[in-house]
């Protein structure tokens, strides 16, 4: 009997290690990633990303898109193994294991022609204005603690585009091309200004509950395997 139970449990980690793991992404980040009204598969650059490495790494996965919200909510609860796509901000860093960058974005700041802002030096210099960001986004330390008046009520990029060209708020922030994706998809190129000079430059990392280096580690060296073959610029170019 002693035996049978040790057995069990020299089984019970290769048991765990063997199952699926249960990816998370943001269902309303296109083009990065996304889902239809026709169906809910996930699509987008960082899917097909994700689904690389997971495959040079001989992962089975079961890969989902929610609402940005909820991937935190699942990834802080242990409900996914993994999730993405995380800004690579210093409290991101200090909630989780951070791995990648998979890729970077530029970080930027977007008015209508309506406002007479033209560009930025410092962030006082956004002070007069409403800045319109998404709920639960990180974007850049500084700019996420400064004292500036937000309008936090948007839950997804096009909606905060639709409120820019609605005159609700005078400035949005975030991914440039996600911002232009959202305003060509309502054909308002002619309506918005992207100011010269970009808040960051971000990396966009994968995420795992902090302390989880074993998957962490697998997940880094199958990127790394693809970073140097020149796999992950093929898939980039595809969607440029």
């Amino acid at each position: 009997m002693r035996n049978a139970a040790l057995c069990l449990l020299l089984l019970i980690p290769c048991a765990l290690q063997a199952a699926d793991w249960k990816v998370a992404g943001d269902e309303q980040f296109a083009p990065y990633s996304y889902v239809t009204l026709e169906d809910d598969q996930p699509r987008g650059l960082d899917v097909e990303l994700v689904k690389a490495v997971m495959q040079a790494a001989n992962i089975t996965y079961n890969l989902r898109l929610y609402p940005w919200e909820r991937v935190k909510r699942m990834l802080d609860r242990n409900d996914v193994a993994m999730a993405f796509q995380f800004a690579g901000t210093p409290e991101r860093m200090q909630q989780y294991e951070l791995v990648g960058p998979i890729r970077t974005g530029s970080t930027v700041f977007m008015t209508s022609y309506k406002t007479n802002l033209t560009d930025w030096a410092d962030l006082d210099d956004l002070s007069p204005y409403i800045i319109g960001q998404v709920r639960g986004y990180a974007y850049q330390s500084n700019f996420d603690k400064a004292d500036l008046r937000r309008d936090s009520s948007a839950q997804n990029p096009r909606q905060l585009v639709s409120m820019l060209l609605a005159g609700r708020i005078d400035v949005i922030v975030g991914d440039r091309v996600q911002l232009m994706y959202f305003v060509r998809e309502q054909r308002a190129e002619q309506s918005v200004h992207i100011l010269a000079k970009p808040l960051v430059e971000m990396p966009r990392y994968v995420a795992f509950a902090k302390g989880d280096r074993d998957r962490a580690d697998r997940f880094a060296a199958a990127l790394e395997r693809l970073r140097d073959a020149g796999t992950l610029d093929a898939i980039y170019q595809r969607w440029q």
